[in-house]
């Protein structure tokens, strides 16, 4: 389980994470790809993106596709071929890409209930891993995400990508500093417009897709016409819903500034208030983190965009003034309100998969979001969902984030797996 006390408030790196990565950069010295990155992608809807981004960055390979639909496994392989000359070769299944012992990087962009066990995978195979947020679908998956790096001596970064991003490394820096004074409180943000998706009909499953594949390490429910590609992010058996989609980008922003780990108290209230379709997970919700020194809560209006009002993606509350996040930049308010400083800044994935590739390379000692950093924020996600699922304010140890006496929430805390799927970590 992940401990507390095993992350440095400032620099998020330990004595015995640094000891970790000198390992796995011995044996990248002897092993590794030396400058080239032969990369495998997994999950070819946002997955484009990462491939896209990966071949801006210099001497990057893209040695595989993998997805379970031909149509997007065909669309990626015309998008490589303007980039590279050598065609990547397509694959349906991931576990035969790690079979490939030249392939130096898993990327995971498939969904949810995929992140966790293809990682754990690729890990026990000898690849690095770039896994998409949120990282794991329950919070035992995350643990058993951070046991299986550290075995195998991998790097594994998630795709919280704004932990790369110049304007908020800045802007988490500023509140670190001092600039607004102690800081004890942060409210992240989220609207969306989303619409209805409506009932679904039980289909034969499109000739294209090899929906076995997709369901995966999940037990298997019916194909019906509404669930792939993105649909399942609103269903418990595969998904997060909103909290897992979006709020663990702001939640990490938040967590990150604060410099806390595990809460002490978790509650999440709300509903579905718009639709009576298949959706599981609630469109409107506050979930609220109590960390005794400091506080978060992440509000979400996912289905109606409320645009008249104007929200800081994450806002940091000070005793001399407040900073706002947004999107690469932030602004800096005294405590009368008045605006101090302004700063905008790039974003995009870029510049966390150069980094990476450069702590692969050696380059650099240190992820900029290693798993166990992930895994602490992922919990975040995880915990207010159980809490809005079990109508249940939660109690946590801060010692290692685990719930406290509650056997009710403890059963959500772990999935149930196909038969041959679970994730394991050799000993």
């Amino acid at each position: 389980m992940t401990n507390r006390r095993s992350f440095l408030k400032k620099t998020g790196t330990t004595a015995a994470g640094l000891a970790f990565y000198g390992a796995a950069a011995e044996f990248t010295r002897a092993q590794g790809p030396g400058n080239r990155m032969r990369v495998a992608v997994m999950g070819l809807g946002r997955g484009l993106d990462l491939v896209r981004s990966s071949l801006e960055i210099a001497n990057t390979e893209i040695v595989y596709l993998c997805d379970i639909d031909q149509e997007r496994l065909a669309r990626a392989q015309k998008v490589v071929a303007e980039k590279q000359k050598t065609p990547a070769k397509l694959e349906q299944d991931v576990r035969r890409v790690l079979e490939d012992s030249n392939l130096d990087a898993l990327f995971i962009a498939a969904p949810n209930h995929w992140h966790a066990p293809a990682t754990i995978m690729a890990c026990n195979a000898g690849k690095h891993v770039y896994v998409e947020k949120p990282c794991s679908h329950n919070p035992w998956e995350g643990e058993m995400m951070v046991k299986a790096a550290r075995k195998n001596k991998r790097f594994v970064q998630m795709g919280n990508q704004r932990r790369s991003w110049p304007g908020v490394i800045e802007a988490i820096e500023k509140v670190k500093s001092g600039a607004i004074g102690e800081v004890r409180f942060a409210r992240c943000w989220y609207n969306n417009a989303r619409g209805s998706i409506g009932r679904g009909q039980s289909v034969p499953v499109p000739a294209h897709i090899n929906y076995a594949l997709w369901e995966g390490p999940a037990p298997a429910r019916p194909y019906k016409d509404n669930l792939v590609h993105y649909n399942w992010h609103w269903h418990w058996h595969w998904g997060n819903g909103e909290l897992g989609n979006n709020g663990i980008h702001a939640l990490d922003v938040a967590r990150w500034g604060l410099g806390v780990n595990h809460p002490a108290r978790v509650s999440c209230e709300g509903n579905r208030y718009h639709f009576y379709d298949d959706q599981e997970t609630p469109d409107t919700s506050i979930a609220a983190y109590d960390f005794g020194k400091a506080g978060i809560t992440w509000d979400c209006s996912s289905c109606l965009p409320r645009t008249s009002e104007k929200l800081p993606f994450v806002t940091f509350y000070g005793d001399a003034g407040t900073l706002e996040n947004h999107g690469g930049g932030y602004r800096i308010f005294d405590i009368k309100g008045k605006q101090m400083e302004q700063h905008d800044g790039p974003g995009g994935e870029v510049g966390h998969i150069t980094n990476f590739f450069d702590a692969i390379r050696n380059r650099h000692a240190k992820l900029n979001s290693d798993i166990e950093e992930g895994h602490i924020s992922t919990q975040l996600s995880h915990l207010g969902n159980i809490a809005w699922r079990t109508h249940q304010t939660l109690t946590i140890d801060q010692t290692n984030g685990q719930i406290v006496k509650n056997a009710t929430a403890q059963k959500l805390w772990k999935r149930e797996y196909r038969k041959g799927w679970e994730p394991k970590v050799p000993a």
